[in-house]
């Protein structure tokens, strides 16, 4: 499973779409209710923030340079501690995975195809998904680096599109609630876009040509996927305002309706509905792949494909059940989910990387495999 190696390019724009993700079509709403008008400020905050995590999984990336996150817990931990918080560690990826596929099925029964079920829609996403894991990580990259460009290039154009539609008063007035609603709008943005690419940790730096080169790359691919965030933040707070954008489910597919260019250039919601489901398949994809493969490390075989195929039918099967309803997902969101994405993306890292020097410390050198 060594074998598969990634460029450096590849990895951030994995990186980038994985930023992306899901939270360009959902983030907004969150920011909105917690600061209101001062939504696009929290984003720039939780970009800034953002950073701060990237320099700590870069720190603990240094301490595994030959071997992935799963096998480092056995070498930190021991054998029986090891195993526990590597199933933390899949768990968090299998939650990951379930959730992403809940708002793909959510969406399309709600936004774009109401009369069908969602679990035809589940099925359908999860074999590509399962297609793209099986064929291996190259081709996963691979298909990253062609699709990104495109990718930028719609964005830009559907910003263009809506540039007339901006209007600077619904943003005002500024800082009306005061900093502490945009701290915790921010803490929810770098927990749904940050806290999660721990599982990337599964990637950097053991399928990585250069890992050094990597971990600067990884700084800018997170700028580049927090500049998307702030851009589509603006639009939502400058052109549906902050009641509109709190009430919607998924602001910037409402935002693309707005568009209207001499009543030509009119309902092309579904160019937003295209990069939704783009960025979100790869980071789908990721979340599946170090699921996938740390199980396969847990039991010690040597390939992860067979695991694919079952483990993407037990995926859909949790993706109907993960969340009753639309309501319980807001509130398991908002009070839940970010408190425990703290829990594996933050406070464990922390913990890694403190018993690791204190370890090197102690031994006086590290014994760590190089």
């Amino acid at each position: 499973m060594r074998e598969n190696k990634i460029s450096v390019r590849q990895f951030s724009v994995l990186i980038a779409f994985f930023t992306i993700g899901t939270t360009i079509l959902i983030i907004p709403a969150g920011l909105a209710i917690e600061a209101k008008q001062d939504a696009w400020i929290a984003s720039i905050v939780g970009v800034v923030a953002m950073l701060l995590v990237v320099l700590l999984y870069n720190s603990l990336g240094k301490r595994i340079p030959n071997v992935s996150l799963v096998q480092y817990n056995d070498i930190l931990f021991g054998r029986w501690a090891g195993k526990i918080v590597s199933l933390l560690l899949v768990f968090f990826a299998f939650i990951g995975s379930s959730t992403l596929l809940f708002y793909v099925g959510n969406f399309m029964t709600t936004q774009v195809m109401p009369d069908t079920p969602i679990q035809f829609i589940n099925m359908l996403f999860i074999s590509i998904v399962v297609m793209g894991l099986r064929l291996g990580l190259e081709t996963l990259a691979r298909a990253a680096e062609i699709f990104f460009p495109w990718f930028v290039m719609l964005f830009l154009v559907l910003f263009l599109f809506l540039v007339p539609e901006i209007e600077l008063p619904k943003m005002q007035p500024v800082f009306e609630s005061g900093a502490k609603p945009i701290l915790k709008a921010a803490l929810s943005l770098v927990a749904t876009a940050s806290f999660t690419q721990i599982v990337m940790l599964m990637i950097i730096p053991v399928h990585v040509t250069n890992p050094d080169k990597a971990r600067k790359a990884y700084y800018v691919s997170t700028l580049i996927g927090g500049a998307f965030i702030i851009l589509v933040t603006f639009l939502c707070i400058s052109v549906l305002g902050v009641d509109t954008t709190s009430r919607n489910v998924y602001p910037s597919y409402a935002l693309t309706k707005k568009i209207s260019i001499g009543h030509f250039v009119e309902r092309i919601e579904s160019l937003m509905a295209g990069l939704w489901f783009m960025s979100i398949y790869f980071k789908m994809t990721l979340y599946f792949y170090a699921c996938t493969i740390g199980i396969a490390q847990m039991l010690k075989l040597k390939d992860y494909r067979p695991l694919c195929l079952p483990l993407g039918m037990i995926v859909v099967v949790f993706s109907l059940v993960v969340y009753p309803n639309v309501t319980y997902m807001a509130h398991w969101d908002s009070t839940v989910y970010i408190p425990y994405a703290t829990s594996i993306g933050l406070l464990l890292p922390l913990l890694m990387l403190v018993i690791s020097f204190f370890k090197e410390k102690k031994r006086g050198q590290a014994k760590f495999p190089r």
